[in-house]
Order: structure tokens, then C-alpha cells, then sequence
């Protein structure tokens, strides 16, 4: 019963963050707001819908291991697993953006959770709302100066207007969709941990960052197979600073995330900043400004070895 809560869960948390990012760009349409501020606020947002609400009602129910487990083990699994996987299929050239703002944002946002939880274990309020004021900071720096790359990435994603009966069905199907999802998906994944006897942090880091991971690796894999333009690497280390400044600092704005799970320390926090790091040396070496097949295969074996030290 435990996986099929999972998986019933996560279908649902995807199918919800899908139809509440159809809403809000509709949404946001109707209200004559740019598509730049679309593309770096709503579009986001709702895209990091699931592991927003998964990590906020795991924090409020007593679960902070599955709330920091599934951001951490989220952002291992968009370079290691769906970047991978992506690379593997179809090589992809890096805009220069990448060294310029991308890569040294989400470094800082790493090196910055790192600093703020290695002492005292716990994410506070002021932490989270510092968090959350770099990302709004850097938002602002995209909208003034980076313009016209931020259209281009988001131009594809953002180009129908809908109904306001469609935008309202789809805002309500999709919160109860996710409210629904996460319920389920958290009550599964702490079942499956007591029934297994592994701890909250191994599930979270596993199952339930892969399960929210799954529709990055679905629109990466739909857009190698019907070759178009494959994900960017901006977009998922875009989605891995999101995760870190808006999911950990909106949760630990709401209530303190103490980890409980020392692993979650002496383990998985430093995978994250290490293959964080990795990606810089991969993108110049052995051609610059491209990824490829070898790459997507070190990433990939790093993440199996991530993994693996993560269940032993």
C-alpha cells in the first residue's frame, strides 16, 4: 500500500504542478504581465510547485529529513540522473551564460545552505528569509540585464492565452491535485520507511527527489526524441537554485527545518556540492562549452555511487 501511495502520489503531484503552471501563465496573460516576469517568476514557481508543497507539509508534519532530504536529493538527481540521461541521448552546447550568472548563483546557493546548516542543524526563519532575498535579488539582475536570454528560453514555454474558465478549472484541479499528492506521497514514503526500517532521509533522498524530478526527465527525454532543442543546462541549475532559495527558504520561513538525520550532513550535502562543482570542469573539458555522451556517463555513475553510499 505504501508504494502504491507513492506512485499514486506522485502522479498526481505532477499532473497538479502541470495544470497550476497552465493557470498561472494563462493567468498572468490575461493580466498583461510581461513574459520576461512570467518566465522568472511564475513559470518557476510553478514548476517547483511539488517539491514546494512536499517539503513544506513534511516540515509541518514532523518530517524535516523528507523536507531538506528531497530538496538535497532533488538537486543530485537533475545533474547526475536527468542531465545525464539528457547528455547521453543528445549532446548539448552551454550558452556563456552558464559561467556568468548560472553556475556561480547556484554554487553560492549551495555553499550558502551548507553554511547555514552545518553548525546548529537547523534552517531558521532569518536564514530562509535570507535565502529567499538573494533569490529575489538575482531575479531582479535577470529582469534588468539579461533580458533578452530569458525570452528566448521562455518564449517556446509561454504562447496561448486561455479562457478564464479554463484558468480557474485549472487552478482548482490543480491545488487539489497537489494538496492530494502530497499527502499521499508523504504518507507513503514515511510508511515505507518504518516498514523497511530505513530512515526518512533515504526515502527522501531516493524515491521521493526522483519521483519530483520526473517531469524535468520527461521533457528532457520528449525533447531529444522529437529533436528539438534539448533542455538547457540553465534551466536545471536554474531549477536546482529555485529549489534551494525559494522551496527551503519559503519552508523554513513557515517553520524551522531541524535535521534530525545526520547523514543528510555527513553525506548527501556534500554530493550535492561536489557534482555541483563538477559540472564547471565537465563543460570546459575535453571541448569547450559542450556536454557529451562521456560526460553524461561520469554524471550518471556518480549518481549510482551516490546512491549506493546513501542505502548502505
Amino acid at each position: 500500500m505504501n508504494l502504491i501511495f507513492i506512485i499514486c502520489g506522485l502522479a498526481l503531484l505532477i499532473l497538479g504542478g502541470n495544470w497550476l503552471l497552465k493557470a498561472a501563465v494563462g493567468l498572468s496573460l490575461k493580466l498583461n504581465i510581461p513574459k520576461i516576469v512570467i518566465g522568472m517568476t511564475v513559470v518557476s514557481l510553478a514548476t517547483s510547485a511539488p517539491e514546494l508543497i512536499v517539503s513544506v507539509k513534511s516540515a509541518l508534519n514532523g518530517f524535516p529529513d523528507l523536507a531538506m532530504g528531497n530538496v538535497i536529493g532533488s538537486n543530485v538527481a537533475n545533474l547526475g540522473l536527468v542531465l545525464a540521461i539528457t547528455i547521453i541521448l543528445s549532446p548539448i552546447n552551454v550558452e556563456k551564460s552558464f559561467y556568468k550568472t548560472d553556475w556561480p548563483v547556484m554554487m553560492i546557493s549551495s555553499v550558502l545552505l551548507f553554511g547555514f546548516v552545518f553548525t546548529d542543524h537547523t534552517l531558521q526563519r532569518y536564514e530562509g528569509i535570507i535565502l529567499f532575498s538573494f533569490l529575489t535579488l538575482f531575479l531582479i539582475y535577470l529582469l534588468k540585464f539579461q533580458k533578452q536570454a530569458v525570452v528566448d528560453e521562455t518564449e517556446d514555454e509561454i504562447n496561448q492565452e486561455l479562457p478564464l474558465y479554463k484558468v480557474v478549472l485549472y487552478l482548482a484541479i490543480g491545488g487539489l491535485a497537489l494538496w492530494g499528492g502530497s499527502e499521499l506521497l508523504i504518507e507513503g514514503a514515511v510508511g515505507l520507511a518504518e516498514a523497511y526500517g530505513v530512515s526518512k532521509r533515504v526515502i527522501a533522498v531516493t524515491v521521493v527527489s526522483v519521483g519530483t524530478s520526473i517531469p524535468e526527465l520527461a521533457a528532457s527525454i520528449i525533447a531529444v526524441l522529437k529533436k528539438e532543442k534539448a533542455i538547457s543546462l540553465g534551466n536545471l541549475i536554474g531549477s536546482n537554485m529555485f529549489n534551494i532559495l525559494a522551496v527551503l527558504g519559503i519552508t523554513s520561513m513557515i517553520t524551522p527545518i531541524e535535521i534530525n538525520d545526520k547523514g543528510l550532513l555527513t553525506n548527501d550535502i556534500y554530493w550535492m556540492l561536489g557534482i555541483s562543482f563538477l559540472i564547471l570542469p565537465l563543460v570546459f573539458i575535453p571541448r569547450g562549452f559542450r556536454l557529451g555522451w562521456r560526460d553524461g556517463i561520469i554524471l550518471l555513475a556518480l549518481y549510482g555511487i551516490f546512491v549506493y553510499t546513501t542505502l548502505i
